[in-house]
């Protein structure tokens, strides 16, 4: 056991020394275990919340690396997955809204998953990778790729056949209106619970037959509605938890479209205080439910030994504001809804219950693995990878993560986040400085003893956003103005519909 140990420490500490360690690895290859959350911001332990409870992510960052200051380049789901799994911008993918298939806009593509596959590894998709309405198509593919995967798993539990028994602000509206359930029924009964059980399995077969897997697993938790088992929601108090308050000037101090980014969903605007802590509370549930799944998979792929050659990425694919500006949700240029947890393990490697403010990018992920198995990447990823950082070869990889939505794009540095929106800031300028204002709500744009800064600033982030929009090296085909495919209305279990489009509702 001590000389297997000591061959997978050498194989790591090769990984940090060299690009090519594919004579070495031909037999011994690293996994892959690629975990996703579904709108989780950075509300963890490990992070520094102290009311959350989420000890199996916080030991998974003791064990590994935790990168502080990691952003999305899309805070919405679909867009944000396309970047994620193709290593590229949004304004490259082509990818803005959501429901839009990946093959439609950029056909050529090779996909994070894809380019596993291709090395002969078992591609496994459990649950939520690409987009799939949530939870309108939990259960579905969704608009996944099929062919970045080997296999697939659609997961469907209680959360969903007890759909009708969801508490939310307007009737059968659960996927982006503020909903919430302590429900009946015990982990394994629910969705997330079913795709733990599933990912478990996979890692017992993968022991079994030795065979090299990219195993990603997308929770669908803590996404809208907020649904968890009671006891997640019994382990918090109501009362204790609180609500941020933003000043009635507030928005006066915004560019026009940063103000409606924070206030366009009018039925979540100024909630009585004591229905808002039931909501933030159902968050919390939801995160502590799935905190627990991701424990039960972590603890399987100990038990079989595969953690020493396993590598493990946990992220999300965006925040979520839950009060802060005003706002419930994402889809904004603030730290609440930018900032996602990233941690990565690498088994035996050097850096361990490290952490790292240096700003990254959650496109960094696909050259990251690529470069850590010893894989070529693609030329037309333009994430850059963290091996270095991981390795502590090198204390950042770039100096800024770039942030789009809509027409506005936003860069946060190790200290300022400063964001454009409208072509050359036609629409006006936000400045915040962290050092001073972690909350981001006095905007110092037009502040002169900011101009320096901004100035210099200002120049960074036009030539962020050039380079995002350049097409990458060997993409192939991109398609402009591709459409999302037209949904219907989403029914929910047990209700009727009839040909007139009048609904029998089953709870009334």
């Amino acid at each position: 056991m001590k000389q297997y140990h000591l061959f997978f420490m050498s194989l790591i500490i090769l990984s940090c020394e060299s690009n090519d360690i594919s004579h070495i690895q031909s037999h011994h290859k690293l996994n892959v275990l690629f975990i996703i959350s579904d709108d989780l911001n950075c509300d963890l332990g490990a992070y520094g919340n102290k009311e959350v409870k989420s000890p199996n992510i916080d030991a998974l960052a003791k064990k590994g690396v935790q990168f502080n200051n990691a952003h999305c380049q899309y805070p919405h789901c679909g867009p944000s997955r396309s970047s994620i799994m193709t290593g590229m911008y949004s304004d490259q993918t082509k990818i803005l809204e959501n429901n839009i298939y990946l093959r439609s806009t950029i056909p050529d593509v090779i996909t994070l998953a894809q380019r596993f596959k291709q090395q002969g590894y078992q591609s496994i998709r459990i649950g939520k990778i690409f987009h799939l309405d949530n939870p309108g198509t939990i259960g579905t593919s969704g608009i996944d790729d099929i062919y970045s995967w080997t296999h697939t798993i659609n997961p469907y539990g209680k959360d969903k056949v007890d759909e009708h028994l969801i508490n939310s602000l307007a009737h059968r509206r659960y996927g982006g209106t503020l909903s919430w359930l302590a429900a009946e029924g015990n982990d394994n009964e629910h969705t997330d619970g079913i795709a733990a059980i599933e990912a478990v399995e996979q890692l017992e077969k993968f022991a079994n037959s030795g065979d090299n897997f990219f195993l990603a697993l997308g929770f669908m938790k803590p996404h809208l509605p907020f649904v968890a088992p009671v006891k997640y929601f019994e382990t918090y108090n109501t009362d204790s938890i609180l609500i941020p308050k933003t000043p009635n000037e507030y928005l006066s101090t915004l560019p026009v479209p940063a103000s409606k980014s924070i206030s366009s969903r009018k039925l979540q605007i100024s909630l009585d205080d004591s229905l808002a802590k039931e909501i933030k509370k159902g968050y919390y549930a939801t995160v502590s439910f799935m905190d627990e799944q991701v424990g039960r998979v972590l603890k399987k792929l100990e038990e079989t030994s595969l953690d020493r050659n396993t590598i493990v990425v946990f992220t999300s694919d965006h925040g979520f504001h839950l009060g802060e500006h005003g706002h419930w949700q994402k889809q904004t240029l603030f730290e609440n809804s930018t900032k996602v947890p990233l941690i990565f393990y690498v088994p035996d490697n050097i850096s361990y219950d490290f952490t790292t403010n240096t700003p990254v990018e959650l496109i960094d992920i696909y050259p990251t693995l690529l470069d850590l198995a010893g894989i070529e990447i693609p030329k037309n990823v333009v994430g850059r990878s963290l091996k270095e950082v991981l390795c502590k070869r090198d204390s950042s990889v770039r100096e800024s993560a770039l942030t789009k939505w809509n027409n506005g794009y936003s860069i946060k540095t190790d200290r300022y986040r400063i964001t454009r929106w409208g072509d050359d800031g036609s629409l006006g300028f936000e400045l915040y400085d962290h050092r001073y204002d972690t909350q981001e709500l006095n905007n110092l744009a037009n502040d002169s003893l900011y101009s320096s800064v901004f100035d210099s600033l200002k120049v960074v982030l036009n030539r962020r956003i050039f380079e995002s929009k350049q097409k990458p090296r060997n993409l192939g085909r991109q398609i402009e103005g591709v459409k999302p495919i037209n949904t219907p209305k989403v029914v929910t279990y047990r209700d009727i519909h009839n040909l007139n489009g009048d609904v029998t509702f089953y709870d009334e």
